[in-house]
Parts: C-alpha cells; sequence; structure tokens
C-alpha cells in the first residue's frame, strides 16, 4: 500500500531589540577606515601565559566584516618573540560591543607589546575610552 508523507511548514522568527530578522534589510559593511572605541588593554600573567583582554564597540552606522585584531610581543632590541590572532566571525554590527582576548605563553624575552587592528575591507581607527557599557542579554 502507498503511504502519504506530508511535510508542514514551520516559520520560525527570531526577535532581535524587538524586531524580527525578516523584517531586517541587508546593509552594505564599511568599507576603508572604520572607527572603534576600545577599553584600555588589560595585560596580566595568568599561570604560564600573558592573557590581555579588552572590550571593543563600532562606533559606525553601518556594520564592519571581518574584524581582526593582532597583538604582538617584541624582546628589547625590536625582534618579534611571538603574537595570537583575534577574529570576529560575524559582521561587528552598529553599537555592538565585543569582549577581545590574547592569550600568549610567557617568555623571558617579552619586552613590549603592539596591536594592529584591520577588518575585511580596511583599517580599524581606534580610539581608547576609559568605559564601554556591555548591553545586557535580551535587552
Amino acid at each position: 500500500m502507498g503511504s502519504t508523507l506530508r511535510v508542514g511548514t514551520a516559520v520560525v522568527a527570531v526577535v532581535v531589540a524587538g524586531t524580527t530578522l525578516s523584517a531586517q534589510k541587508l546593509v552594505a559593511p564599511m568599507r576603508g577606515n572604520a572607527k572603534v572605541e576600545i577599553t584600555r588593554p588589560n595585560t596580566k600573567v595568568v599561570g604560564k601565559e600573558i592573557v590581555t583582554t579588552f572590550l571593543m564597540k563600532n562606533v559606525e552606522a553601518a556594520p564592519i566584516a571581518g574584524v581582526k585584531v593582532e597583538e604582538n610581543w617584541f624582546d628589547k632590541a625590536g625582534n618579534p618573540v611571538m603574537g595570537d590572532v583575534f577574529r570576529y566571525t560575524k559582521p561587528l554590527q552598529p553599537g555592538e560591543v565585543i569582549s577581545i582576548s590574547f592569550k600568549v605563553p610567557r617568555s623571558p624575552n617579552m619586552q613590549r607589546n603592539q596591536y594592529l587592528f584591520t577588518h575585511a575591507n580596511g583599517n580599524l581607527k581606534q580610539s581608547v575610552v576609559p568605559k564601554l557599557d556591555v548591553p545586557k542579554a535580551g535587552s
């Protein structure tokens, strides 16, 4: 005997800040230099690693795609010792705040560090602010 397979249609809507995603339109990401705000990096020794964390906020009116931040450590003579890379896989939305963290093995040669801020379509121009408020989930 033949059987009939019925497939139902489910409609799923995701609510973000009071609007459904289906109601939002796609917005072209930033091109060229984009402005972000960061908190002062907090670097501390945790066990055998050096951990650096800070917050970053997109202050542009458009999303920033392919955010990449590199931390590089140098010795006294200016030779590179090691480093770490942070990549944000989603577009950084306007007003969105993210936490950035680096972990590198501790070395006695480490003297100073440097950061490089880029995105898929250009560079990130950062300004240091004393504090950034992280929005609460669900608000």
